[in-house]
């Protein structure tokens, strides 16, 4: 693959970025894909290595060392084919994934993983560019009509695999616009929204109708939904948000993550937004620090925050894992976001004990510092302090899936609060409910966008199964 000594010869180059001074003034991308020849001499970096655990890293079992070669070979043309026969969205995924597949590169055991995220983001950022994305509608239909609820990357996965196969497919969205959380839960910043608006077009050429504002179990009756089609796919995602119930918890100022996210994102599309929360001249605190405290942060930023201070329960990681306890799986490690370089103060081993304020609004944070022995957490004695907090954002991740759409369609849940459905065996994906299958977030808890397509294919072939009895779609 590649160049057989490249790994030796070229070191790894990330992706630039635009100067934070000129970032945080706008909600645009900020990520330089690499030229032709960069990508080039990066491809030529993957190893002739035997075993591509880089293919078992990735989720959605990405072809990676076949690309990589092509791309050093410049067959950009032949490298959209190979990695479009696995990622439905590779725009997606070449933005927002923490790219697993790096982790599990043999490179990565003693030197500089391939830089197979980039490379990725360069081959479908030219495939755009010259016209290579095309509609792929079916040669011939079968007549059976599949609702799926829930248009975030599970739901968009699942309805263009049915579609290809020949199947009526409807998408039926809550929100006034497609795309679940890519659509009004990751910034701008991050992922433009045109990747979306690009893909509706094309499966709306393949024949997926998409209709918004239908909130099943709200205006839409799930009843009804199973009398009318031959199969329905609950893909919604994890919106449950873990609270903090702590005195204080009532005061203005102190909000949910996604209450604070998405009023952005629907203003930088265009909309009018009563009562935005706004962080600018606040001093912030981001409560969790995984990627939704992250993308908390570069929003601050771009509001113009007179502070940002993020806390996290857990301690802190190490700068570098243990590689040889550690590969090829995902390492607990430190890892500074482009958010977090923008400016922000970090610290872990915070448990927050309340909030005070004044006049029903909240002015200070009261915190801990606290130590974890033998599994349990226990309080730093002396260690509390007061920080001053204008606006408190609780990202501490989501619990699953509001309860309501399960409930009312009568589905067995797992111990997690989950659509119970298995991913093995002749009934993958299909729920306790006659015609009902689930996948994505809803299924398997908060995970990440590439987990959610891979679920998302693996739910049409099991579907395509379901009606027609075999099934040509990949697994």
């Amino acid at each position: 693959m590649g160049k057989i000594t490249g790994f030796i010869e070229f070191p790894r180059l990330a992706e630039q970025n635009l100067p934070t001074k000129d970032r945080v003034k706008n909600y645009k991308e900020f990520v330089l894909h690499l030229t032709d020849e960069e990508a080039k001499i990066q491809g030529a970096r993957c190893m002739d290595c035997g075993i591509p655990f880089c293919n078992n890293g990735c989720p959605v079992n990405n072809i990676i060392p076949d690309w990589n070669d092509l791309v050093y070979k410049q067959n950009w043309r032949a490298a959209i084919d190979v990695l479009h026969s696995t990622n439905n969205f590779p725009e997606f995924t070449g933005r927002i994934c923490p790219a697993p597949c790096e982790a599990a590169c043999t490179l990565n055991i003693n030197s500089d993983p391939v830089g197979i995220k980039s490379i990725e983001h360069a081959i479908i950022d030219k495939a755009w560019e010259n016209n290579w994305v095309v509609p792929q509608p079916p040669k011939n239909k079968t007549g059976k009509k599949i609702a799926v609820v829930g248009s975030g990357p599970a739901g968009l996965a699942t309805a263009q695999q049915l579609a290809r196969a020949g199947h009526d497919v409807v998408i039926l969205e809550k929100n006034d616009r497609i795309g679940g959380l890519l659509r009004y839960g990751i910034p701008d910043f991050k992922m433009e929204k045109i990747h979306i608006d690009r893909r509706v077009e094309q499966m709306e050429a393949e024949g997926v109708v998409f209709k918004t504002n239908q909130n099943v179990g709200e205006n839409v009756d799930p009843e009804s939904l199973i009398n009318d089609f031959d199969a329905v796919v609950l893909a919604g995602g994890a919106e449950w948000p873990r609270d903090l119930l702590v005195p204080g918890r009532e005061l203005d100022g102190v909000h949910f993550a996604m209450d604070f996210l998405p009023s952005q994102n629907k203003i930088n599309a265009g909309d009018t937004v009563i009562d935005q929360i706004m962080a600018t001249g606040k001093h912030v605190v981001v409560i969790g620090g995984g990627d939704t405290g992250s993308d908390c942060v570069g929003t601050s930023n771009r509001h113009g925050a007179t502070s940002i201070s993020q806390f996290e329960l857990m301690p802190q990681p190490p700068e570098q894992e243990d590689k040889s306890l550690i590969w090829p799986n995902w390492p607990l490690k430190m890892r500074i976001s482009s958010s977090h370089e923008e400016g922000c103060e970090r610290d872990w081993s915070i448990a927050t004990k309340a909030f005070e304020g004044e006049n029903g609004k909240v002015k200070e944070l009261v915190a801990v510092k606290v130590e974890w022995k033998d599994g349990k957490m226990q309080e730093i004695p002396g260690s509390e302090f007061r920080m001053k907090a204008d606006l408190v954002l609780l990202a501490m991740g989501f619990m699953g899936p509001k309860k309501n759409v399960l409930d009312k369609f009568g589905i067995e849940k797992d111990q997690r609060g989950n659509a119970k459905a298995t991913t093995e065996g002749d009934d993958s994906y299909y729920t306790s409910r006659k015609k009902v299958f689930a996948a994505g977030d809803m299924r398997r808890g908060q995970s990440l966008v590439v987990w959610a397509i891979r679920e998302g294919r693996q739910c049409a072939r099991a579907v395509d199964e379901f009606l027609m009895g075999s099934s040509n779609l990949p697994r």
